[in-house]
């Protein structure tokens, strides 16, 4: 299949889904398309086995067609990145800065530590090849919360403004943090030479803070043009060509991509619709960006769910081990949350419940899917998959839709 043809299916597929969660199900879009599409594969491959492959090679056909790794991280992710940014409150982030950086870096770090010493010992006593290197290359892409996967369920909960910018700021941040900690101990783990510290320390200190100064400058130069021009077609091309460009330049360039196209986004939502923008161009700009961000959701969680099946080698031993994975994974973001939340309260006023609901809707999505399939297709990867694909859909199917309860619970005012 061509890229038009692999196009029109996943686009139809994600109507018929989204029409069928939208009248049927009634859940949070992202989770209605994913559950479908799982069901969807979960038939095929049922059908498969009794004897009608047809419509399960079909899918298999498609999907063969597909990258989803570089689909995500260099393709679908500026644009679901830059549409998150839009709309966090610069003010509000500037607040809670100390707060957002210390759970976007410390908790990060924190968690992939955690996470990698649990694994490891459960590896070791389940007598599986992995060593402590694989397990941290596991930590570092399971910890970032997925930005897409955060504000789209926050969307639908009406928390306090404070809490939602600490949720939102921190998966936008840690989502571009983690991606660099990934790439740090993936080049750790199969280079041929070995790093030195100091070699580690200035591949991650110019991959952040390289990224985050230059989506200020490529920011700024975009909000420039905004100021000369009222016309909403072509402010809307200057925020494409920001998204676009500015993403392939940070990549060309080394930097963390992630990290500039959100400090972009940030500074164009705020600064630009403020100072740069005709009320006519906020309407306009919000309701593109605000499409995009719906139709990339809903195609990105049917990729999820078909895939989810399709590729996933599971034994005796990896599905204990993805089984294992999940509270592993809570647990880690639980104390990694708890950590630097603690140490906060002496300065910053917190919601009730904050360490519960941080905790719960760290939700992992399809950035962590994305990570591991760009892994090398070894001996490691066939571990490192069902745990993330467990992870992931747990995140999804069972803390996303008891997030809401369990806000309501802890904000009593909400109900």
């Amino acid at each position: 299949m061509d890229l038009l043809q692999i196009t029109a299916v996943l686009i139809s597929l994600t109507a018929v889904f989204s029409f069928l969660n939208h009248v049927f199900l009634k859940l949070p879009s992202t989770i209605g398309v994913m559950a479908i599409s799982m069901a969807l594969s979960l038939m095929l491959v049922v059908l498969g086995s009794l004897g009608f492959p047809l419509l399960l090679e079909q899918e298999k056909t498609l999907l063969s067609g597909i990258d989803f790794s570089t689909t995500l991280l260099h393709g679908m992710l500026s644009f679901l990145l830059f549409a998150g940014a839009l709309h966090v409150d610069l003010n509000r982030l500037s607040e809670m800065k100390w707060v957002v950086a210390s759970l976007a870096t410390i908790g990060v770090l924190l968690s992939t530590l955690i996470i990698a010493l649990l694994i490891w010992s459960v590896a070791l006593l389940l007598d599986l090849p992995l060593a402590f290197i694989h397990c941290l290359l596991f930590g570092a892409l399971i910890s970032p919360t997925d930005p897409v996967a955060v504000i789209s369920t926050l969307k639908t909960l009406g928390v306090p403004k404070s809490l939602e910018t600490k949720i939102a700021g921190e998966s936008l941040f840690n989502d571009g943090v983690g991606v660099v900690l990934f790439l740090v101990i993936f080049n750790i783990a199969y280079s041929s030479e070995p790093m030195q510290a100091i070699e580690v320390a200035e591949l991650f200190f110019t991959e952040t803070v390289g990224g985050a100064l230059f989506g200020l400058l490529a920011g700024y130069v975009a909000y420039k043009m905004l100021k000369q021009v009222d016309n909403y077609q072509v402010e809307i091309i200057i925020s494409l060509a920001l998204v676009m460009g500015g993403y392939a330049f940070a990549e060309a360039w080394h930097l963390s991509a992630p990290i500039a196209i959100v400090v972009a986004g940030l500074l164009i939502g705020n600064h630009g619709r403020q100072f740069a923008m005709s009320e006519k161009t906020r309407e306009h700009l919000d309701t593109f960006w605000e499409l995009i961000d719906e139709i990339l959701n809903a195609v990105l969680f049917v990729l999820l769910g078909l895939e989810v099946l399709m590729i996933i080698p599971l034994s005796t031993n990896t599905f204990l081990l993805a089984l294992i994975a999940i509270p592993v994974v809570l647990l880690a973001r639980l104390i990694s949350v708890s950590f630097p939340i603690s140490v906060l309260r002496n300065w910053y006023q917190f919601s009730p419940g904050v360490i519960k609901i941080l905790t719960w809707g760290g939700l992992r999505g399809g950035i962590s899917v994305a990570l591991v399939l760009s892994l090398p297709a070894d001996e490691v990867r066939v571990y490192l998959l069902p745990m993330t694909y467990a992870v992931v859909v747990f995140a999804m199917l069972v803390q996303g839709l008891s997030l809401g309860k369990l806000v309501k619970k802890q904000l009593p005012q909400l109900s």
